[in-house]
C-alpha cells in the first residue's frame, strides 16, 4: 500500500497509476520489500517537489510536463539539505524507474528524464575484515545464551558462505543446509547453490539446540527474543555490542563478512569467476572490486616493508 502522504500530493488519475506499478514492482520485478520503499520514498520526494513548485496535486501531465530544471532544480535541493552524491543517485533512479515503467505502459512519455545525468558516483570499495579479525570475532563471541548462540551462529554463516544479510534472515528450517549445500534466495529473486562448509554446521546446531522455540519446516531459521524472524537491525545492534566488546574497529558489521569471505577467498587463490558464482553477483565487474581492495592491501605492505619505500 502506498502511504497517505504520497498520495495527497497526487491526483485521482496518478494514485491510481502508482498502484500499477507498485503492482508491477512487487509482482513482475520481484523487488526486495527494501528496494520496493526507497523507490516509494524517492517519487515521494519528488511528487512533494512538484506539488510545492506547481502549488497543487500533481496529475499524470504535469509529470509528463517535468522540464529539466524541474530534475535539476529537485536534485539541487536535495543537495541543499546534505543529502549525499549516492542518495541523490539513487533518488533519481527511483523516479526514472516510475517514469520509465509508465512510457512504456503508453501512460505518458516525459521527455526531459532522457536528459538527466545521474550524479557521478566516487568508486566505493568494499571494506573486509583481517582474518584475524573475523577469527577474534568468531572465535571469542559469548556463548552464554541462546540469543549468543544465534549470534555465533548467524556470523559464522555469513562469513562461512558470503551471504547477504537478508538472504541469511530470510532462511527457513527446511532450509538448513543439506549434503554440504544451501539453497539462497538472492536479489531479483534469482536461486543459487552455495557450498557450505562443515565448520559452519556446529554453530548452526548448538543454536538450534538451545532455541526454546519449536522447529516446523516453514518456520524461520533465526529467530529474535519473541520467537518472531529476526530483523536486520537486531542483527546489526548485535554486531555493535560485540564490535565494542571485543574492541574491533567499526568496519566490523553483518555486511562486511560478506566482503571479507570474498575477499580471503582472493587472497587464498580463488578466481573472480568462482567468487561470482559463490556471491551470486549478475555482473563480474561488481566482484572485480574485489581484486582493488587486494591490490590496496599489497600497496600498504609494501610501503611498510620495503627498505626504500
Amino acid at each position: 500500500m502506498m502511504k497517505r502522504d504520497i498520495l495527497e500530493l497526487c491526483q485521482a488519475d496518478l494514485i491510481e497509476i502508482l498502484g500499477q506499478w507498485q503492482t508491477y514492482l512487487k509482482v513482475e520485478k520481484n523487488v526486495s520489500p527494501h528496494t520496493l520503499r526507497a523507490y516509494i520514498s524517492d517519487l515521494s520526494q519528488f511528487l512533494s517537489f512538484l506539488a510545492q513548485h506547481y502549488a497543487k496535486a500533481v496529475s499524470i501531465d504535469d509529470l509528463s510536463g517535468a522540464a529539466v530544471r524541474d530534475f535539476r532544480a529537485w536534485l539541487s535541493q536535495k543537495a541543499a539539505k546534505g543529502n549525499a552524491i549516492s542518495s541523490r543517485a539513487r533518488s533519481l533512479s527511483g523516479v526514472k524507474n516510475f517514469l520509465t515503467w509508465m512510457d512504456k505502459q503508453g501512460i505518458a512519455h516525459t521527455a526531459s528524464v532522457s536528459v538527466i545525468r545521474s550524479p557521478k558516483l566516487p568508486r566505493k570499495l568494499p571494506r573486509p575484515m583481517q582474518e584475524g579479525q573475523t577469527f577474534t570475532l568468531l572465535d571469542q563471541a559469548p556463548e552464554d545464551s541462546w540469543t549468543d548462540l544465534r549470534d555465533k551462529a548467524l556470523f559464522t554463516l555469513l562469513y562461512g558462505a558470503g551471504l547477504r544479510i537478508d538472504e541469511a534472515l530470510s532462511l527457513n528450517i527446511e532450509d538448513v543446509p543439506k549434503d554440504g549445500f544451501l539453497r539462497v534466495i538472492g536479489k531479483g529473486r534469482k536461486e543459487r547453490q552455495v557450498p557450505v562448509l562443515k565448520e559452519i554446521l556446529p554453530a548452526l546446531d548448538a543454536y538450534r539446540a538451545a532455541c526454546p522455540y519449536p522447529e516446523e519446516p516453514e518456520r524461520a531459521l533465526f529467530l529474535g527474543a519473541r520467537g518472531k524472524r529476526l530483523r536486520q537491525q537486531i542483527a546489526q545492534k548485535a554486531m555493535r555490542t560485540l564490535r565494542i566488546t571485543l574492541g574491533l574497529p567499526e568496519n566490523v558489521t553483518p555486511h562486511a563478512l560478506r566482503h571479507s569471505f570474498a575477499t580471503h577467498l582472493l587472497q587464498n587463490g580463488a578466481n573472480l569467476r568462482e567468487i561470482q558464482e559463490l556471491l551470486g553477483h549478475a555482473s563480474l565487474s561488481t566482484t572485480q572490486r574485489y581484486t582493488d581492495v587486494n591490490a590496496e592491501e599489497l600497496l600498504k605492505i609494501y610501503k611498510k616493508s620495503h627498505p626504500r619505500a
